[in-house]
């Protein structure tokens, strides 16, 4: 997953250009946001008629695994869907069809709440779309309450690879606001949650693949945005030269975003393996 940008020369220089970057993304951003408070409202289409599933609990849905599978975006905190605007123009560029977002309210006082909306959510996009599991593609938070779905919540009998962008999988050290919002405490390195997620998770089936930044000043340190499980089939990917809120508007990100996701290895008789690669 090798990308034409390039390296930065001077480390000094390198953290200056993408702090100039963060703030005209966070310029972008504020300019957005309005557009993506309303809750999404996707056209409801009927799906086909329903095969047998296996899993009791679960509501059996056709679809083949060769099938497009639809994708779900998650916004990190204090943010809404707006923030994928650049990256879900470049997925539907290249054929992606089925793309939702959902946006959770940022008065949230639990992750696992957020998780089981989104496992709602999950399950309203395979009826209408008629596919039995989706991709996810988190940032931030939006990440981490996408792995505790899957790990925690048997979300990973729903989704077949989940993408994060500077998630705290390992607990950052600097969140702000920690003091003062629950659901960010969470994100703190040795936090009840973060522990919770550190437990055995066999079988998982889910394949992450996890973009992290060398400077990425949200997460610190930088690598505890990479997925470190023994259980968990997981790539980590470098990203050199930006920060924490242009993973997700960089073109080269989105390229190797949509590379991931469109990546055929089968989960099926393989044990898990985690692994490194880098967008540079």
């Amino acid at each position: 997953m090798k990308l034409p940008l390039p390296l930065p020369s001077r480390p000094s220089t390198a953290l200056l250009a993408a702090t100039v970057l963060e703030l005209v993304v966070l310029t972008g951003h504020l300019a957005a946001y309005p557009f993506g408070i309303a809750q999404e409202r996707p056209a409801r289409r009927p799906a086909p008629d329903p095969g047998p599933d296996p899993r009791p609990g679960l509501r059996p849905l056709p679809g083949s695994p060769d099938a497009e599978r639809p994708v779900v975006l998650l916004h990190g905190f204090i943010h809404n869907r707006s923030v994928f605007v650049l990256l879900r123009r470049a997925l539907a560029r290249h054929g992606r069809r089925h793309l939702a977002s959902l946006n959770y309210s940022p008065l949230t006082r639990d992750l696992r709440t957020a998780a089981e909306l989104l496992g709602r959510h999950v399950e309203e996009v395979c009826a209408r779309t008629g596919q039995r599991e989706v991709d996810i593609v988190g940032h931030s938070l939006g990440g981490l309450i996408a792995r505790y779905y899957v790990q925690r919540l048997g979300g990973d009998h729903r989704v077949r690879t989940l993408v994060t962008l500077g998630t705290p999988h390992g607990g950052t050290a600097v969140a702000p606001g920690a003091g003062i919002h629950p659901i960010v405490r969470q994100m703190r390195g040795g936090s009840p949650l973060i522990e919770e997620l550190r437990r055995p998770a066999p079988g998982c089936r889910t394949r992450f693949v996890s973009f992290w930044g060398e400077l990425d000043q949200v997460m610190v340190p930088a690598e505890t945005a990479c997925v470190d499980h023994p259980d968990l089939d997981a790539v980590n990917v470098r990203v050199t030269g930006i920060g924490h809120l242009a993973l997700p508007v960089h073109p080269a990100v989105a390229t190797a975003v949509r590379e991931a996701l469109e990546s055929q290895e089968t989960r099926e008789g393989t044990a898990p393996s985690t692994g490194t690669s880098s967008v540079a």
